[in-house]
Formats: C-alpha cells, structure tokens, sequence
C-alpha cells in the first residue's frame, strides 16, 4: 500500500506529515511512501534525507495512486475530490469547523481519521497529536512573551541593584499550560496558575508554579474542562481580576473541544495591569480566553500610565516546525502501525482508539456531533 505525502498548502503551515524517521518506520510497516519534493523544506527535512530513509521523492505525488494520505491542516474539498474512493486519509481535521469538508470526504466513500478524536487514554498517547502540538504552543507562548516584554524574567542581583523576577499568570492547566508553566519557570519567573479542573493543582505543583484555588470546578469527559455555566463564568472573572492585575506576564490557554474558547478576562479586567505588561491568547484561533484579542495580531491595549500588548497566538506549532513535525508525524505513524496487518491497513472498528478517531467511512459521517451539525440537529 502506498502512504503519500504533500507539502502543507495552508497559509502559514510549515509542518510535514512524515520526517525521514517516519518513513523509516512505514516501510517497516511494510508501506511505500511516496514524498512531494520540498514537502519537509520548511520543516528541515531535505529531499535526500527522505530518499535515503526509504521514500521516493517525486515532483507531484498523484493523490488518485495513493491508498492512504496523511496530512497536518484539514483538507480542502478540491483536494478530496483528487483522492480515490476507499482511500484513507489521517490527519488534522478540524469537524466542527470543516463540516463541507466532512461531508464530501463521506459522499466521496473516504474512510478519514481525525487525530483531534483520538480518544484520551493511556494506550493512545503516542497517538495523542492535540497534546503534543499543545507542548509545542506551550512553550512558544512564553518565548513570544519574553521577547516582547520590556524588562528580564529572572530576578537579577547586580551591584547596580536587584531586579526582581517577572510574575507569570497562567490560566488553564492542560498540556500547554504546564509547559508555559515549565518553560516560564526555567526562564527564572515567578509563575502562578488557574484551571477549573481540581486534579490539575498537582500538576502545577509538579511543574513549579503555585496553584490558585477559586474553588470553581468544572471536569468533564476525558479530563477536559467543560463550560461554566453563565453565572460561574462571571463569578470566575470576579475571582481572577486581582490575580491577572498582579501578573506581568499573561497566557491563556483554556479551550473547551469543538466550541468557542471561554472567555476569561475581559477588557475592562486589562485595565488594571501594568503598563509594559504582555498577555499571549494560545486559544486565539478559536474565539480567544482575552476580550479583543485577533488570531495571528499583536493588538496594542492603552493602559493608565501607558500601553500593555495582547497576542493573538496562530500557528504556534509551525513556529518550531522541526520538533513539532517529529513529535506529529510520529503520532501519525503510530495510529497507522495500530491498524497496520501483515502490511496492510486494516481498521479493527472494534478498538475504541479506532472507532474514536475514525470521522468518516462506508459513506457515512461516523463522528455523532459532527453528523448531526451536517444535518442541521443540535
């Protein structure tokens, strides 16, 4: 069977779906992979290094000859139109927002999977792309910070006199909150964080941050936060604002899957930061935790006294575009040796890893809330 693999079309995209080292472990699969020339450029994976881990390199790679295609942005309609029928595709999907998309790889007979549905338990971590790209994002929301911070973030002691150590503010505790958490520290920060989930005050502790307790919980399903209610939502601002008037520096990173992110701090709680102070907004793409705050944008925020910077973080992974496409292309391989017999992809539909993450097959859209957005239900 042939894995095909293209370079990313999207605007911004500098990832890869496979590195040579993938390839390597594909055709140990028994795979062939067929590679775009340039696919891996943007990422650091030269032509040659694809070729010499096993992949043939061509000009174009016909996506009509391929059995399975994987990818990093969601696909486009033009692109499924290319695929032949019974193909399979895995990568990033994006249902909630690419509902046409959804809908023609179905109607096409394409049997998709979608790395964003992998089910969150221990077997598929390897397979878990949301958290490893969220490791990613964590840790360039606090570079991006520090790089537009007018002041050190650890405390310096000098003969000219001693320079505290930046305070750090981070809200949401997931995979990308512990990182930011993690890399602020080792910047030398003084780093506090917030998350409505009650098991995540361990994991703060463990990453070296002190955990704010506001005594709002809301866990649901596969240890992800779920939405306050309307009244909890504000009480939760309430409860913040001291906390985010303290902080020099701010990241957010709550999300909530396929609805818009909850908004956290609002434009009247920025008010009362100091001037100089930097605000990241890793959930930007999705709606925004910040009041104001533009996907891809530094928006300059007037302040008394001068002027504080909100960033809109985008693409975060394809800012580190090595690593993160190392740490991606494995869980694409990973979820493909899962369904991988005597060389050939055999989805077993009775494994809860594979039913998860499968979006569309046999014509059918296999993802309950997706299909029912497509058909127009609640």
């Amino acid at each position: 069977m042939r894995v095909g693999i293209v370079r990313e079309t999207r605007t911004g995209e500098r990832r890869v779906a496979a590195t040579p080292e993938t390839v390597k472990q594909l055709a140990g699969l028994g795979y062939d992979v067929v590679v775009e020339s340039g696919a891996g450029k943007e990422a650091g994976f030269s032509d040659a290094a694809y070729t010499e881990a096993g992949a043939t390199v061509s000009k174009t790679v016909n996506l009509s000859k391929v059995d399975i295609f994987a990818h990093v942005r969601p696909l486009e309609k033009a692109t499924v139109a290319k695929l032949a029928k019974g193909a399979v595709t895995i990568g990033l999907a994006s249902p909630a927002s690419e509902l046409e998309t959804v809908k023609a790889l179905a109607d096409a007979r394409i049997t998709s999977f979608a790395l964003e549905l992998v089910p969150r338990i221990s077997r598929a971590q390897s397979m878990d792309a949301l958290s490893s790209q969220s490791l990613v994002a964590g840790y360039r929301a606090v570079l991006e910070a520090a790089t537009r911070f007018p002041r050190f973030m650890p405390q310096f002691m000098t003969a000219a006199g001693t320079i505290a150590p930046a305070k750090v503010l981070v809200l949401g505790a997931g995979v990308a909150g512990l990182q930011a958490i993690g890399t602020a520290k080792r910047l030398g920060a003084r780093v506090s964080a917030n998350d409505i989930r009650a098991a995540s005050a361990d994991e703060v502790t463990s990453m070296g941050g002190t955990f704010i307790n506001l005594e709002l919980e809301a866990e649901g399903k596969g240890g992800y936060a779920k939405e306050l209610s309307t009244d909890s939502a504000e009480r939760q601002r309430q409860l913040l604002t001291p906390h985010v008037h303290a902080a020099d520096i701010l990241i957010t990173t709550a999300a909530i899957p396929g609805r818009r992110a909850p908004l956290l701090v609002t434009a009247d709680m920025l008010q009362g930061m100091r001037p100089g102070s930097v605000i990241v907004d890793i959930a930007a793409e999705t709606g925004g935790n910040v009041e104001g705050v533009v996907s891809g944008k530094d928006t300059i925020v007037p302040v008394e006294g001068g002027q504080i910077t909100l960033i809109g973080l985008a693409d975060a992974p394809s800012t580190t575009p090595t690593d993160a496409s190392r740490l991606y292309s494995k869980n694409v391989a990973n979820l493909l040796a899962l369904m991988t017999v005597d060389g050939s992809l055999t989805p077993d539909f009775a494994d809860e890893i594979v039913a998860g993450a499968c979006l569309t097959h046999d014509g059918e859209v296999k993802q309950e809330p997706t299909a029912k957005a497509i058909k127009g239900e609640n």
